[in-house]
């Protein structure tokens, strides 16, 4: 994204972040990316969520540095895309794409996820990721 000064000379916006094409989303990203079970907490959020939510909107367990790191390799992969609005950066999941890429993916991963935490429940120990 272009911006001008009052000079007229161009200027890059430093507040536009990199996402994969759609055709450069790679599955071994994806599973990767999903691997991780604070990861998969944000990617859970988002999907049950009917809109953006912004980094705020997490209480992950770890250091805002490692959330930066989470939200950042779901970005390069692919899950989810990242735009500033203001000072917050929101974040969506990128459910179509991943569901014309990899159709039922995404499902099954939440689906499985969510059979694990319920068998974790019954079992009286903690569910994964938080």
């Amino acid at each position: 994204m272009e911006a001008r000064t009052t000079s007229g000379a161009d200027v890059t916006n430093a507040r536009v972040l990199d996402h994969p094409d759609c055709a450069e989303i790679r599955l071994e990203g994806v599973l990767h990316a999903l691997s991780d079970p604070m990861r998969l907490t944000v990617v859970r959020e988002l999907a049950a969520a009917s809109g953006e939510l912004s980094c705020s909107d997490f209480a992950l367990p770890v250091t805002k540095s490692t959330t930066t790191h989470h939200f950042r390799v779901l970005r390069e992969s692919g899950v989810i895309r990242q735009t500033y609005r203001g000072t917050a950066k929101m974040n969506a999941l990128r459910r179509q794409d991943l569901e014309t890429l990899f159709p039922g993916l995404l499902r099954s991963v939440l689906a499985a996820d969510s059979a694990e935490s319920g068998r974790a429940e019954e079992a009286g120990r903690p569910a994964s990721g938080l």
